[in-house]
């Protein structure tokens, strides 16, 4: 165990020598990485944060359930009660024959209404979903279809459906933003690795000559890999941080002028763990790479 934790502590120390050795270009890619980091974070902050404000101020859905004409008003309250014990309906609010043909009098529509033999309406249930999610709508809206009194219902969700088909395009875009820029993460780390391979060409051959294996030597690399890595999430998590600040009092302005306070997030604990685990990983994999295929190349040569 303690031979284990020699080796690493001296592969620590020469990946901090190399660090050392070249701080400028070693910033530099940090800074690249980060960038890198940084777009498809930023943007998924973006997203949550859209869908956080979308959720304070979207419209509430409503369906409208007519009964059938020949039902009485005591089964259609009696329907009332029964669906609005029922899951998924947060609100049920009955209106009747008599009170539809009053609001549309209140409409101005009396004159049309007096010419009437009959009131030609039905009851009516304003029925209010306790989730608007499309596909629990739809539930809902089947559901309710299969009622016996039931004579049409009335959804309209084009609008939801919008709006989910807008976040789960702008979820997409983020899955592959992050994925190519990932690959980007890892061959820039897997070059500055490989300059650094053939840079210390000689150094490798002659450890290799003394008996030094290739888990050795690689070690080092790995470890200045992962470590860049680490840095360029964290420089990606800063211009992040960096990016709401500067945009913060623009995004209040625009809640104000719609009457509306709003407060950006940022990432949270576990997604900025994610962000940190992933860039360091994408190093580590881009150096392991880079380092494998130079021994083997050495090893032919």
């Amino acid at each position: 165990m303690k031979a284990w934790l020699t080796h690493h502590l001296h592969s620590l120390k020469i990946a901090a020598q190399r660090f050392r050795d070249a701080p400028l270009a070693t910033l530099f890619t940090i800074l690249v990485i980060g960038v890198a980091v940084a777009m498809p974070s930023g943007l998924y902050v973006l997203l949550s944060n859209l869908d956080r404000a979308a959720g304070g101020v979207k419209p509430q859905v409503e369906l409208t359930l007519f009964i059938k004409a020949d039902v009485p008003e005591n089964e259609s309250r009696a329907l009332a009660a029964s669906l609005g014990k029922q899951a998924g309906i947060a609100e049920v609010v009955f209106v009747s024959k008599a009170d539809g043909i009053k609001k549309l009098e209140a409409a101005g529509l009396s004159d049309i209404t007096a010419g009437l033999p009959a009131n030609p309406l039905p009851d009516t249930l304003i029925i209010t979903p306790s989730d608007s999610s499309p596909a629990a709508l739809q539930e809902l809206n089947d559901r309710l279809e299969k009622l016996e009194l039931t004579q049409q219902i009335v959804m309209d969700t084009d609008w939801i459906k919008r709006l989910s088909a807008l976040m789960g395009l702008g979820k997409n875009l983020v899955f592959l933003l992050a994925a190519l820029l990932g690959l980007a993460l890892a061959a820039i780390t897997a070059n500055t690795i490989r300059l650094q391979i053939y840079a210390q060409k000689d150094e490798i051959e002659v450890a290799q000559l003394i008996g030094a294996t290739d888990r050795f030597i690689r070690r080092p690399f790995l470890y200045f890999g992962g470590i860049q890595g680490l840095a360029g999430g964290l420089a990606g998590w800063a211009i992040i941080l960096l990016g709401g600040y500067f945009i913060e009092s623009s995004v209040a302005q625009v809640a104000v002028a719609y009457g509306a306070t709003f407060d950006l997030h940022g990432l949270g604990l576990d997604e900025l763990l994610s962000l940190l685990g992933g860039s360091t990983l994408l190093g580590w994999l881009g150096a392991y790479f880079s380092v494998n295929q130079a021994l083997r190349q050495f090893a032919n040569g």
